[in-house]
Parts: structure tokens; sequence; C-alpha cells
């Protein structure tokens, strides 16, 4: 099978969903997917979660030990397809509105496969 760049963009998002395509992943199947974001203080961390838990998200809190700088964790899950475009959209969502808490997105993570991005 030949790569679609305009599905498959060359990028940390396209190369995990290739991947997972070329697995035998069936990527319009709906599926809970995992997207971190790390907060330097605890504060920060649940004042995130709280916007999230308004827009009814499903979400974790936790410690990060991975970071020093970044010691906080949260992880929401929603359920979409494995699309690029829901991916994209779903990490840049979370980037702008993490940003005025000094979040950083750090990845995603689709159990079904065990696949990984940044």
């Amino acid at each position: 099978m030949e790569r679609d760049l305009t599905l498959f963009p060359d990028d940390n998002n396209g190369n995990a969903l290739w991947q997972m395509l070329q697995d035998g992943d069936d990527l319009s199947a709906a599926r809970e997917i995992e997207f971190s974001v790390i907060f330097p203080n605890q504060e920060l961390a649940l004042k995130f979660g709280h916007l999230l838990l308004e827009n009814n998200q499903k979400l974790s809190f936790c410690a990060y030990p991975d970071s020093e700088e970044f010691p906080w964790e949260i992880t929401a899950y929603p359920e979409m397809a494995a699309s690029y475009e829901n991916i994209s959209a779903y990490q840049h969502l979370l980037e702008t509105s993490s940003e005025p808490l000094q979040g950083k997105f750090d990845g995603w993570y689709c159990a079904s496969n065990n696949k990984f991005t940044c």
C-alpha cells in the first residue's frame, strides 16, 4: 500500500497513524485515545483538569516522575476514530487551552496498538 500524505502527513502524528494502519488497525473504529499534558505545579494541573471536567471530558491526574520541571500530568481520554484530523485537532485544542496554565503537551497513546507520538 502506498502512503497518501494527505491522510498521513510526514510528521509524528501521521507517522504513528501510518504505522498503526500498517499493523492492521482499523483506524475508522472509535476507541479511547489518551492525550497527556504536563504542568510545572499541582495547582495549574488541577485548574486544567477542572476546565476539562467542565467540558465533560474523562481525565486522570497524577504525578509525572519523568520531569522535574513538569512533575504533574493530566491525561484526557476522548473516544474517537484514529484519524489525522481528529488527533491533530484534539492535540491543538489541548495545547491552546493549556498554554495559559503553562501546560506542555506530552503526546498521545492508543492502547489498542501501543503506539505513541509526541
